[in-house]
């Protein structure tokens, strides 16, 4: 079978690179798929170059998504034929991931293909879509709703924040994309955002630790000081789901939203989420989140492309969602 498989040489350099291996090389698992189509995300980025502390043993295949086709399977939940997805659980971190045309896996590691996706369309989502649908049934559960106010999505442009905007509009939402790209601009306005902020507006931290009630909810991406900035502006009760750290790990803000307005700060994990939200996540991406507007998201790819693409996407390049079809 064909895989990109990393490998790394005594002074620590990895390189990456498409192959062909022996099927009997995989890992065990319960259940072996035949992929159809991955998809690329920063963890993948760290794990085709650096590794970032993700990958245990080397040689290794990246990949921490994909869906196909069960072609053989030792777990009564999953029969040959059947349509599957997988995010998450290390997959393509400590065990080989989807950049191959087979993979296998624990059983309780995927979920059924919902009724009205496919699999190039579920990697168009992918975990980075996941993520941002997560992050929107977590925000409903603490009460956002589209009368409530504008929400704001930051990184609207990369992987999570163009599906959080998508699938936010489609509800019936008013849409604040922010974006670094002016360029990305009428891209986010045809998912349905509704104005555009620069990045700029938000970047610069400030002494005062509230601002104007501004949004009544979030997904945000990035993480530092904007997120501190986000809080602060932040209407009465509402909340924020973080998702991301492209703009760093640190959290320079003080406890004053959460004690004068009640805000909300929402952890949103999608590697060890339990399997009854991810099939709620999945069903509701199915529903959610309009076709075309998901293929106006996507970039083709194959495996080939994906030392370039894993390079690009750390640097934030990116635009959209990368769909790779693993077997082209």
């Amino acid at each position: 079978m064909r895989a990109l498989v990393v490998e790394k040489d005594e002074d620590g350099k990895a390189t990456a690179a498409v192959q062909e291996i022996d099927e009997d090389r995989l890992p065990d698992g319960d259940v072996t798929v035949a992929v159809e189509y991955s998809t690329v995300n920063y963890k993948d980025g760290l794990c085709i170059g650096p590794g970032g502390g993700l990958v245990r043993n080397y040689p290794h295949i990246p990949g921490i998504d994909f869906a196909g086709t069960v072609e053989a399977s030792d777990d009564a939940r999953y029969a040959p034929g059947d349509k599957v997805v997988l995010t998450g659980w290390r997959v393509g971190e400590a065990h080989w991931g989807g950049y191959a045309e087979k993979a296998c896996v624990k059983a309780d590691w995927l979920v059924p293909l919902p009724e009205g996706l496919d699999t190039r369309a579920a990697m168009a989502v992918g975990t980075a879509g996941f993520t941002a649908m997560l992050a929107v049934m977590a925000l409903e559960d603490h009460g956002l709703a589209p009368e409530k106010g504008e929400v704001l999505v930051t990184g609207a442009a990369g992987g999570v924040g163009s599906v959080a905007t998508a699938i936010l509009a489609n509800l019936g939402y008013e849409v604040a994309g922010v974006t670094g790209r002016p360029d990305t601009a009428e891209y986010l306005k045809g998912l349905g955002a509704s104005r555009i902020v620069p990045r700029e507006d938000l970047a610069e931290t400030v002494k005062r630790p509230l601002e104007s009630e501004s949004w009544a909810g979030c997904v945000d991406a990035v993480g530092g000081a904007m997120l501190a900035r986000v809080l602060g502006q932040m209407k009465y009760g509402g909340s924020v789901a973080a998702v991301g750290l492209a703009g760093g790990a640190g959290l320079p803000a003080t406890v004053v939203p959460f004690l004068l307005r009640g805000v909300n700060l929402l952890g949103i994990d999608s590697v060890m989420q339990p399997y009854d939200n991810r099939l709620r996540a999945w069903q509701r991406v199915a529903s959610d989140l309009p076709p075309g507007k998901l293929e106006a998201m996507i970039q083709p790819a194959t495996l080939d492309d994906l030392p370039r693409l894993g390079a690009d996407i750390l640097k934030g390049q990116v635009k959209g969602r990368v769909v790779v079809d693993v077997n082209a």
